[in-house]
This record gives structure tokens, C-alpha cells and sequence, in this order.
């Protein structure tokens, strides 16, 4: 008798160390499933897909949708004809997704609508920002998915207060830190970007639309890093959304800051461990930083990661506050339960309880 086929669907970058944890979790136990990647799309080119499943010991994609580019509305539209069509021709028992990129919502709105169960991982998280594209996402996969993984048990208890059954709810932790902890080892064996020395810089991240897609916001973002650099030399991995505004705008790097080319995996994670602080306003960097002990300063004015302010590790900053921040930031975060590298075992349990039934 053939095993179940489980569906863990990648979108974009971020996407791929969360499913990573489930996957090896899979790889590496008695099988109760046969888990096979689908990629979207979104994310497509070597710097921001290829080479990270071969960072992460994944293998190619077995489905490949070929969807990316375009608005959100036309991204999730044409994602979700694609993921439709696929699963009319190889139908799942189940779809997992991560996140809440545009094409992990298409991918769970196709499944839904094609009466496949639906899992996502990292279910709960709320930054109450409704103006931000992530949060309508994420928001609209847990009111459709069967699983909701939950990062922590007051996400958990939340979700389960706002009336998601409590048998659909799974408090599994962090899948990012399992990936993360799995290849720390082999990162802090990789050399930095010439110049940079351990403890003598800190890491910049910058992507979020809020952030870089109004010429004046990106101003601000720009002399704020211009201002901590004076005390602390950057060394930022720049993504291709952001260089394109760059680009469009016409801004010039900022001063004192070392732009780098976005990176491999394990080369951005060997550039987290070896600095003295982060500036992101990535959720996933704050987590990695929040495990990593890594002081991190979120340029952002809510965050879906509020354990890790309260852990003592993150901080929310303007940019105009960034330098006095960058003199004082906040300090190791304390341990957070459940981000102790087994959230994919936990979501394996989980996945083996309900196909048991």
C-alpha cells in the first residue's frame, strides 16, 4: 500500500528552512508519508532559491509552477489557476504551508477550494498591521487551514481563543530555529566578506514594501544607516527588491556601509554569528537573531515576533533612533520554549496523529 503524498509548498526564499525542519523530521523517522516539494515560483532565481535547498539538504522540487512576478492580485491569481491545475492532475492528501508570502496563500486557497486538507506552519502570528500584504496573508490562511503549527503556546492559546478548535491547534515551535541550530555548525566554519572581523559589525536586512517602495521612506531608511555607521560599521546583504528601488530612486549606498550581494544561506548565517548586532525588518531575522543571543533592532513600528521584545532580544526602532539604539541595543535574548530545534518532530507527531485517524 502506497503511502499518503504530502505536498509542502515553497514560495519564496523564507519559505524553504521552515519546510526544512518538516522535511528532514520525514526524511530521517519511520515513514508515515511521502512528503514532496511543490515551488511556486515566486522566488526563483540561484541567490534567492536554487542555492538555498542545496544549503539545506533539500532536493529539487518535484512540482514547479513557474509563477512569478506581477501585483499581488495577479501573483495570487495566476498562482492559484497553476496550483489548481497541478493537483487536478496529482492530487495530495494533504498541503502544507509556510508563511505569508502571496503564493503560499494562492497555494492554500487552490487546495482549499479543491477539498485537499490544509496545513500551515507558523500559524498565529499578528502584527495587527492590516495595511501590510503578510498580515492579510497570514491572517486568511489560518481561517482556511485544517493544522494551524503554532511558533510558541501563547500563540497557540490565542488562535484557540479566537475560536479555532483546539484539536486543530498545535503549539510545535520554531521551525526556523530547527534549521537554523541543524547548520550553525558548518556556517561558523565559512569566512566573512573580506574586512569584517567577529563582534566589529553589525548585519543590515531591508525588503519590507512598507519600508522601500515610497522614494522618501527609503531616504529616511538610507540616513539612518548612514548615522548608525558612524558608530558601527553595516554590512548589509542587499535584496534585489530593494536594490531595484534603489535603482528606480536613484539613491546612492549609504555612507559607511558594506553593500554585499544577497547571499547563500550559510553565508548569512556565518555574517548573523560573527556579528555584534542586527537591523532588519525581516520577520525570520529576528527570530534567527533571537537564537542566535544576537541583539536585534526591528525597523518597524509592530512586529508578528512580539516574544522575541519580550524575551529581551528585539527592540522596534525608527530609523531616526537607529544610531542611539545602535550605542545602546538590547541584550541577549532570553530562552524562548518550544525554539529548541524539534518543532519538526512535533509537527511530524502531529501530521502521524491525523492520518492515523
Amino acid at each position: 500500500m502506497s503511502l499518503p503524498e504530502i505536498h509542502l509548498v515553497a514560495a519564496a526564499r523564507p519559505n524553504l528552512p521552515k519546510l526544512a525542519a518538516l522535511w528532514h523530521a520525514l526524511a530521517e523517522a519511520a515513514p508515515i508519508c511521502t512528503p514532496l516539494l511543490l515551488h511556486t515560483g515566486q522566488h526563483h532565481d540561484a541567490a534567492m532559491f536554487g542555492d538555498l535547498l542545496e544549503d539545506l539538504g533539500l532536493p529539487a522540487p518535484t512540482m514547479s509552477l513557474g509563477v512569478s512576478g506581477g501585483g499581488h492580485a495577479e501573483l495570487t491569481g495566476r498562482t492559484m489557476i497553476a496550483a489548481e491545475a497541478a493537483w487536478r492532475q496529482r492530487r495530495p492528501t494533504m498541503v502544507v504551508v509556510a508563511g505569508d508570502v502571496d503564493g503560499a496563500l494562492a497555494a492554500g486557497l487552490a487546495a482549499r477550494k479543491l477539498g485537499i486538507p490544509l496545513a500551515h506552519l507558523e500559524a498565529g502570528l499578528r502584527c495587527d498591521d492590516r495595511d501590510m500584504p503578510e498580515e492579510i496573508n497570514r491572517r486568511a490562511l489560518d481561517a482556511i487551514s485544517d493544522l494551524l503549527w503554532a511558533p510558541d503556546h501563547e500563540v497557540a492559546m490565542r488562535l484557540v481563543a479566537d475560536g479555532y478548535g483546539a484539536a486543530r491547534v498545535r503549539a510545535v515551535g520554531n521551525a526556523m530555529v530547527d534549521t537554523l541550530l541543524r547548520h550553525l555548525p558548518r556556517a561558523r566554519r565559512r569566512p566573512l566578506p573580506q574586512g569584517l572581523v567577529p563582534g566589529g559589525y553589525g548585519v543590515v536586512t531591508l525588503h519590507r514594501p512598507a519600508n522601500v517602495d515610497n522614494p522618501a521612506t527609503l531616504a529616511t531608511m538610507l540616513e539612518g544607516l548612514s548615522a548608525a555607521a558612524r558608530h558601527l560599521r553595516l554590512a548589509w546583504p542587499l535584496h534585489p527588491r530593494t536594490a531595484a528601488r534603489m535603482r528606480a530612486f536613484g539613491c546612492q549606498p549609504p555612507t559607511g556601509v558594506t553593500m554585499l550581494p544577497p547571499l547563500r544561506y550559510l553565508d548569512f548565517l556565518a555574517l548573523m554569528a560573527g556579528a555584534r548586532l542586527v537591523a532588519t525588518d525581516s520577520g525570520g531575522v529576528q527570530e534567527e537573531a533571537a537564537a542566535l543571543g544576537l541583539p536585534c533592532l526591528t525597523l518597524r513600528p509592530s512586529t508578528e515576533r512580539p516574544v522575541t521584545i519580550a524575551a529581551g532580544g528585539n527592540r522596534l526602532v525608527t530609523p531616526q533612533a537607529l544610531a542611539r539604539a545602535v550605542l545602546d541595543p538590547p541584550g541577549r535574548a532570553r530562552s524562548i520554549p518550544l525554539w529548541d530545534g524539534h518543532a519538526g518532530v512535533r509537527m511530524r507527531a502531529h501530521l502521524a496523529e491525523v492520518l492515523a485517524a
